[in-house]
């Protein structure tokens, strides 16, 4: 199992971070040592001093592919979750600087909580579903898939021309705008339509 990322997917959260808007895909990868599952809390490392919370949808790949054709993308993935992309700022920020990757800053240990998946059959529209981060009762981010600069189908043919896709992948999607720190002792609650999905505190 990996988990591939999306990064910069919502103009407005590019936007944020004074970042360009991509004209394709921007990736980058997690280890299967940054899944965090259960709602177990989330320990913070001692290495940075300035974690994000960045709430996304994440799909699980349903079967193995590679040179996928766009129109038949949707194929590959039946059930959708809420993931928490924590990336080590300061980290990322100084790599930046120095065109250096940013595997230090998104793949430390504990890096990818999810959250039980769902059956994307539930939802009438797969771009239009609300989803959002609350941190200790006050409302952190709220997006919708319809603000999504790359469809889950584009992604998914893109991913595989390069990487093979394999049952059980997981794919986060990207964030939307309102991502920020976290602390010690904070509750970060996550929402998909309305339901709880995540629950989970910060140690």
């Amino acid at each position: 199992m990996k988990i591939i990322a999306i990064g910069r997917n919502y103009a407005e959260h590019a936007k944020e971070l004074n970042n360009p808007v991509p004209t394709t895909p921007v990736i980058f990868m997690k280890p299967d040592t940054a899944l965090l599952k259960d709602n177990k809390p989330f320990y913070h490392p001692d290495f940075s001093q300035d974690v994000h919370y960045e709430i996304e949808l994440v799909l699980k790949i349903s079967k193995e592919g590679k040179h996928i054709s766009e129109k038949f993308a949707g194929n590959y993935f039946d059930e959708v979750a809420l993931g928490v992309d924590f990336t080590a700022r300061d980290i990322q920020s100084k790599h930046k600087e120095k065109g250096l990757p940013w595997e230090l800053a998104k793949a430390f240990d504990g890096s990818a909580p999810v959250s039980n998946f769902v059956p994307k059959a539930n939802f009438a529209d797969i771009y239009n579903i609300n989803f959002g981060l609350n941190i200790n009762g006050e409302t952190r981010q709220q997006g919708n898939t319809k603000d999504l600069l790359f469809s889950f189908e584009r992604i998914i043919a893109f991913v595989s021309q390069y990487i093979t896709l394999k049952k059980g992948d997981l794919i986060f999607t990207g964030t939307p705008e309102g991502v920020g720190k976290v602390a010690i002792g904070d509750r970060l609650e996550g929402f998909l339509e309305g339901e709880k999905l995540l629950d989970f505190y910060v140690k």
